[in-house]
C-alpha cells in the first residue's frame, strides 16, 4: 500500500471519529440510563422504599366454612407463651409406617412465618411475589381450603427468605406485622379492615437486618409493639387504631428480630424486650403503664432473634447468634423498684445458646439446640438447669444434630422440626435425651417457622410449602 494511500484511510477514521464524536453529543444515549445504587439492583419499580403503602388495601371472600375447634394455637410460642400446648388429645409416639396423614398442603412466597388457630381457622402472613404484596391469607383447619384473603402492595427485595411472624389472633382481632414493619388490625371473623400503622415511616423505626421478626401482641384488646425509633414500645386500641401510650426512646435502641414476652414478677405485669442496644422490662398495667420498669445495656448485640425467656423466680435467658453466646439476668424487687445484674455470660461453646428459635422452659429446666459454633457439641438438643446453663443435664449426642428448625411440647413430648423437614418426636425428659421416632414430611429447606397445634392437627412449613398433617392418636372421623 503506498503512503498516499495510507494517508487517505487516515484521513477518513478521522473524518468518521469526528462524526460520531459530534452524533454523540447532539443524541446522548446515556440519557435513558439510570444510575444503579448500592443493595437496589434486580428491584422493581414497586421496590423502591418511597412508594406509598395503603395498608390492608385489597380484599378477596373465596368462600367456605370451618368446623369450630375446641384447642387454639392464636399466637408465637401459643396461648401461655412458653410453646407448651396443654392439649388433652392424646398424641402419637410414633409414626405410621408410610407418615402421619398429610391432610393439605399449599405453596406460599419464600419465608419463615409460621401460622396461628383459631376456631377452626388457620392464619398465615405470606408473600405474594406475583402481586409483590403482603397478604394475610385464611384456611380452614381440617381441610385447608382458603376462605379469605387481605393484601397491600409492598415491593421486598428476597433476604434468606421474605415473611416471618406469626399473626396474633383472639376472638375479635386478628394483629399481623409485616416484613418492612407494617402493622395490620382486622376483624376476625369478617377480614375487615380496621387500621394500620407504618411503623417505620410513623416512628422512623429502622427496618431489622433480615426485615420484621417480631411477632405482635395482643394484650387485653390492646395491640403491643416495640418500634424502636422515636418510641421504645407502644400501646394501640385495636378496635379504633387509637396509639393510647408510647414509651420514650432516649437511648435510641433499635428493633431487634425477637418478640415481646408479658411477663409477672413481684406482683407487677411488664412486656419484656430484648432490642438492639439492651434488654427492658415495660410496665404493662396500672399506674406503671408504659413506664420503664427496669434496663441493662449488659446484653446489646447487633442481631437478636430469640425472644428472652422469663422465669418463676426472677431469672431472664437470653441468647443470640453469631457468636453472641448466652446470658442470664436476675431481676429482683423491693417496695416497687426493680434491679437487675448478670448471673452468667458466656460464649455458645461454654453452655446452653440458640441461634434463632426461642428455647423452652418445662420443668424447672432449658431446652434448646445449639448453634454451629458450639464446638464439639454443635447441633445437638440439649437440657440445662438454670442454675448452671454452662453444665448440660444431657445432650442428645453426635448422633441426633438438627439444625435451625423449630420445636415446642405437645402431650408429654418434644415435637422438633428440622431445616430438611424431617420431624421428630422425642420423649419430654429432665433425665436424658430418648428419641421415639422421625419421618421426613417435606422436600424443601430451612423449615424454621414455629409450629402451631389444635386438636390434633399440627401445621408446619418449610421455606415455601404449608402443610397440615394428623398426629393425634385416635383415627380421623
Amino acid at each position: 500500500m503506498t503512503k498516499y494511500i495510507q494517508h487517505i484511510i487516515i484521513i477518513i477514521l478521522i473524518a468518521l471519529a469526528v462524526g460520531a464524536l459530534g452524533w454523540w453529543f447532539v443524541n446522548d444515549p446515556t440519557e435513558s440510563l439510570s444510575q444503579s445504587n448500592p443493595g437496589m439492583d434486580n428491584v422493581g419499580v414497586d421496590a423502591v422504599g418511597s412508594m406509598k403503602v395503603n395498608i390492608g388495601e385489597f380484599f378477596e371472600s373465596l368462600g367456605g366454612d370451618a368446623p369450630r375447634t375446641k384447642e387454639n394455637w392464636p399466637r408465637f410460642r401459643g396461648a401461655d407463651f412458653d410453646n407448651i400446648s396443654k392439649t388433652k388429645v392424646k398424641l402419637i409416639d410414633k409414626f405410621p409406617e408410610n407418615g402421619p396423614p398429610i391432610l393439605w398442603q399449599h405453596e406460599l412466597g419464600e419465608g419463615h412465618a409460621g401460622a396461628a388457630i383459631y376456631d377452626g381457622l388457620v392464619y398465615i402472613l405470606d408473600y405474594n411475589e406475583e402481586k409483590r404484596a403482603d397478604m394475610l391469607r385464611c384456611f380452614t383447619l381440617d381441610k385447608g381450603i382458603e376462605i379469605w384473603r387481605r393484601w397491600y402492595k409492598v415491593g421486598i427485595k428476597r433476604n434468606h427468605g421474605i415473611s416471618r411472624t406469626v399473626p396474633a389472633v383472639t376472638e375479635d382481632y386478628i394483629l399481623t406485622i409485616g416484613p418492612k414493619c407494617h402493622v395490620m388490625c382486622l376483624e376476625r371473623e369478617t377480614g375487615d379492615l380496621l387500621w394500620g400503622i407504618d411503623i417505620e415511616k410513623e416512628y422512623q423505626s429502622e427496618i431489622p437486618l433480615w426485615y420484621t421478626g417480631q411477632c405482635p401482641l395482643i394484650d387485653n384488646d390492646v395491640a403491643i409493639i416495640a418500634t424502636g425509633g422515636k418510641a421504645l414500645m407502644i400501646g394501640v386500641d385495636c378496635k379504633t387504631g387509637k396509639v393510647l401510650w408510647e414509651t420514650p426512646n432516649p437511648n435510641n435502641w433499635l428493633m431487634s428480630h425477637a418478640s415481646i414476652m408479658p411477663f409477672e414478677f413481684g406482683g407487677q405485669k411488664m412486656y419484656v424486650y430484648p432490642a438492639i442496644g439492651g434488654i427492658c422490662g415495660i410496665g404493662a398495667e396500672g399506674e406503671n403503664l408504659e413506664e420503664v420498669l427496669w434496663e441493662s445495656t449488659a446484653w446489646a448485640h447487633n442481631v437478636v432473634a430469640p425472644s428472652a425467656v422469663c422465669m418463676p423466680d426472677g431469672k431472664i435467658f437470653l441468647t443470640a447468634g453469631y457468636g453472641s453466646g448466652s446470658m442470664v439476668l436476675q431481676l429482683s424487687e423491693n417496695s416497687g423498684k426493680f434491679q437487675v445484674e448478670v448471673l452468667e455470660e458466656y460464649k455458645p461453646v461454654n453452655g446452653l445458646a440458640c441461634e434463632q428459635q426461642t428455647v423452652v422452659y418445662w420443668e424447672g429446666h432449658l431446652f434448646g439446640i445449639l448453634p454451629k459454633d458450639a464446638g464439639t457439641r454443635r447441633n445437638q438438643f440439649v437440657c440445662v438447669d438454670p442454675a448452671n446453663c454452662q453444665e448440660m443435664v444431657w445432650t442428645s449426642g453426635k448422633t441426633h444434630r438438627f439444625g435451625l428448625g423449630p420445636y415446642f411440647i405437645a402431650d408429654g413430648k418434644f415435637w422438633l422440626l428440622n431445616d430438611d423437614g424431617t420431624l421428630v418426636i422425642i420423649e419430654a425428659s429432665t433425665k436424658e435425651y430418648k428419641q421415639l421416632d422421625e419421618f421426613k414430611l417435606l422436600d424443601g429447606q430451612d423449615a424454621w417457622a414455629p409450629l402451631a397445634l389444635a386438636d390434633g392437627y399440627l401445621v408446619l412449613r418449610d421455606s415455601k410449602t404449608l402443610m397440615c398433617v394428623f398426629v393425634s392418636a385416635r383415627k380421623r372421623q
